[in-house]
């Protein structure tokens, strides 16, 4: 059998990831998709593979945050794997994780693609972030959890905009583009969104690259997102050795690493990475559209844009290509080292 997907929702607090997921699994359709939620009490769902997690977290020996087990989601995936393979609950179509509005996706992300079991019956294939667009600028100044959630997000829902001023849902869009240029960002009006919408496929979108007007040399104040380009086909061996040197030395600082890799191939190399975890590489068959240029997206903290492109011409040898285009933009933020 497939794989299993897990689809991560993440938002933060009062930023509608319960209403959204409520009107999503009444469908018949999400019959046989199974939902962790933190508590019952509080997530108002009606759902027959309702299951309770407790969040508890295991650090590793080298103390990044990002690199926790979450033992509770080890326990509760294996439960409903062990239940599914007995025939004990209607097959399982999917998982999906609606994580606390103060949780930082990593460390589920990492449990799934760590465990030695996990690994092997799970593939996360989404990471949902909902954003309120009445409170969203103020969450993103103010709460470095909420610039992680959006930075791991594969799309972005900006919630309540049907109560939000127009030219402050404009502008939050923006941003949002700007911090997470590979993620789709939409507006849902309430009880509007479908299943098909939310778990449409995900990681294989094409990131998009940030406009013409973010320049290179633009300062890091907070969070920045770079987007390269190679010069030619990549040799994929000696990018992923600087690849995992990079998250190796700044892997919290990181925060979202996406993109196509020309590898010399029919088709590209997918990389999808948050933090010091990367997803496994998916080698497709054919490129999804008519660009077949390597596209990179770089989502930073405190890591310049020229940090990353002097890091990379110094493997311009055994890369085979060199990066020849940097775009840098940094969203603003109102104070300063905000994101910690």
């Amino acid at each position: 059998m497939s794989k299993r997907p897990v689809t991560v929702v993440t938002g933060f607090l009062g930023s509608g990831k319960t209403t959204l997921l409520g009107k999503v699994l009444s469908g018949p359709s999400m019959s046989n998709t199974a939902v962790l939620v933190n508590e019952f009490g509080k997530v108002g769902l009606d759902h027959h593979l309702l299951r309770r997690t407790d969040e508890r977290t295991v650090l590793l020996e080298n103390g990044c945050v990002c690199c926790t087990t979450r033992d509770d989601l080890v326990g509760a995936l294996l439960e409903l794997l062990d239940l599914d393979e007995k025939g004990e609950i209607p097959r399982l179509d999917r998982v999906v994780i609606e994580t606390t509005g103060l949780a930082d996706p990593a460390p589920i992300l990492f449990t799934v693609f760590t465990d030695p079991v996990l690994q092997h019956h799970f593939t996360v294939d989404l990471v949902v972030t909902t954003v309120d667009a009445v409170n969203g600028k103020l969450h993103l100044d103010d709460n470095p959890e909420s610039v992680r959630q959006v930075a791991a997000a594969d799309r972005v829902f900006l919630t309540k905009t049907d109560i939000a001023d127009p030219e402050t849902v404009r502008a939050l869009a923006s941003r949002l583009g700007s911090l997470n240029p590979s993620a789709r960002v939409s507006q849902v009006a309430p009880g509007e969104l479908d299943a098909a919408e939310l778990f449409g496929p995900g990681t294989g979108e094409t990131p998009r690259c940030i406009p013409e007007s973010g320049a290179a040399g633009h300062e890091v104040r907070d969070t920045s997102s770079t987007s390269l380009t190679f010069d030619g086909p990549v040799d994929w061996a000696a990018f992923g050795v600087w690849l995992s040197m990079l998250l190796h030395a700044r892997g919290e600082d990181v925060l979202r690493v996406k993109g196509l890799l020309d590898v010399g191939e029919d088709g590209p190399v997918v990389l999808n990475g948050v933090q010091h975890i990367l997803h496994p590489p998916d080698h497709l068959d054919e490129w999804p559209d008519g660009d077949h240029r390597s596209r990179i997206i770089f989502i930073t903290r405190r890591v310049p844009a020229e940090e990353i492109l002097l890091s990379l011409r110094a493997f311009r040898d055994l890369l085979g290509a060199s990066p020849r285009q940097l775009e840098v933009e940094s969203p603003p933020v109102t104070r300063s080292g905000s994101s910690r």
